[in-house]
This record gives C-alpha cells, sequence and structure tokens, in this order.
C-alpha cells in the first residue's frame, strides 16, 4: 500500500531538509545521514533532494576532498542563495 502526501506536507519536509543542511553546514552530510536524521526512508529523501535540485536550492557533491568520485553516494550542500536567506533570518 503506498501512501501519498500532501503538497503541503511535502513542502514541510523539505524545509526540514534544508534547515538540516544549514545547521550542519560546512559538513555536507551524506542522502543516508540526512534521512536518518528526519526519520524519513533514504529512497524518499533522495526523491525530495532532486527535487530541491531542480529549484536549485541544494547542490550535489559528487566528488570526495581529493577529487575522486563517489561510486554511489553523493553529499549535499544548500546553494548560496539559500545560505544567505537562512544567514539573514537568523
Amino acid at each position: 500500500m503506498k501512501m501519498r502526501l500532501s503538497q503541503d506536507k511535502k513542502d514541510r519536509i523539505s524545509e526540514q531538509i534544508l534547515s538540516f543542511l544549514y545547521h550542519s553546514f560546512p559538513t555536507q552530510p551524506f542522502t543516508a545521514e540526512i534521512a536518518r536524521e528526519l526519520a524519513r526512508d533514504e529512497e524518499f529523501i533522495k526523491k525530495m533532494l532532486f527535487e530541491l535540485k531542480e529549484k536549485n536550492l541544494v547542490i550535489p557533491v559528487r566528488k570526495n576532498k581529493q577529487g575522486e568520485i563517489f561510486s554511489r553516494r553523493i553529499k549535499w550542500r544548500i546553494s548560496k542563495q539559500v545560505y544567505d536567506v537562512y544567514s539573514s533570518k537568523q
């Protein structure tokens, strides 16, 4: 049985994701860490992150500090515009 979430609930979850990424800055958490923190399914969070990416709210980080590409995992960070908005509200 598949449950549908209202757009309002999806928007609130998106806000939680952005807030978590803001508060964890400059650390760039993996998708699994975000899902664990928000107590949500990893695949659902990944889908939400890609929707946020399309809106230019988050940026995927696919390489480690040595420049090597992650084979299957993606780290995430918020875009500069979102960071600035959150910073101005603090």
